[in-house]
């Protein structure tokens, strides 16, 4: 059994993860206070400042976590998100990583030259975009929000993967999904991730 699977619970937002989240947005201030109020509701924030998201497929993206904690420096906060996966990156990563899967081959480019194993289509979102961020508080339990936070952001100055971390992560998914594609899927709820192992 992997070290991942033994870590704590870490799907609820800290006072200081919050404070971080609202620094992406225009008024910070208005952010925190709305939570004050209302926990339990998600927020659209922009990208591009304070973080840029990677949105993958929820399977690959779960993949992708696999490898980055279990041989990797581990991951910045993630989310899940009506069926895909934000892993939250630096600020530049959606203007990169498209760039690099391309240059590797490994982008969406790979699939015309009849390479099997190439990597799902990323949304990579960055300066100009915004995103639906999960509740600082997790979900009701019994109540299907369709968001939730995998890896929720702890600290107001959380370390976040750059474009070669999220490149290595997707390639090495990519050839794992190949590998083990006979199998049936792993129970999607199986994993947490020891966020005392981030960098």
């Amino acid at each position: 059994m992997s070290s991942a699977r033994n870590a704590p619970d870490v799907s609820g937002v800290t006072p200081d993860g919050a404070a971080w989240l609202a620094s992406a947005g225009t008024y910070p201030r208005s952010t925190l206070s709305y939570w004050r109020e209302r926990p339990d509701a998600p927020v659209v924030l922009p990208c591009g400042v304070a973080f840029d998201v990677v949105s993958t497929p929820a399977i690959f993206g779960r993949r992708m976590l696999d490898r980055m904690w279990e041989e990797g420096p581990g991951s910045g906060p993630v989310a899940q998100f009506r069926g895909r996966m934000l892993l939250f990156a630096a600020a530049g990563t959606a203007r990169r990583l498209p760039a690099l899967l391309e240059w590797e081959e490994w982008g969406s480019g790979g699939r015309s030259r009849g390479r099997a194993d190439a990597v799902p289509p990323l949304l990579c979102h960055g300066t100009g975009d915004a995103v639906t961020v999960p509740a600082p508080v997790g979900p009701v339990p019994g109540e299907r929000s369709g968001s939730r936070w995998l890896v929720a952001p702890d600290t107001r100055h959380p370390w976040l993967p750059g474009p070669e971390v999220l490149l290595w992560a997707a390639v090495r998914a990519a050839r794992a999904a190949v590998r083990i594609s006979i199998f049936p899927p792993l129970d999607q709820g199986a994993n947490v991730y020891d966020v005392s192992r981030r960098r």
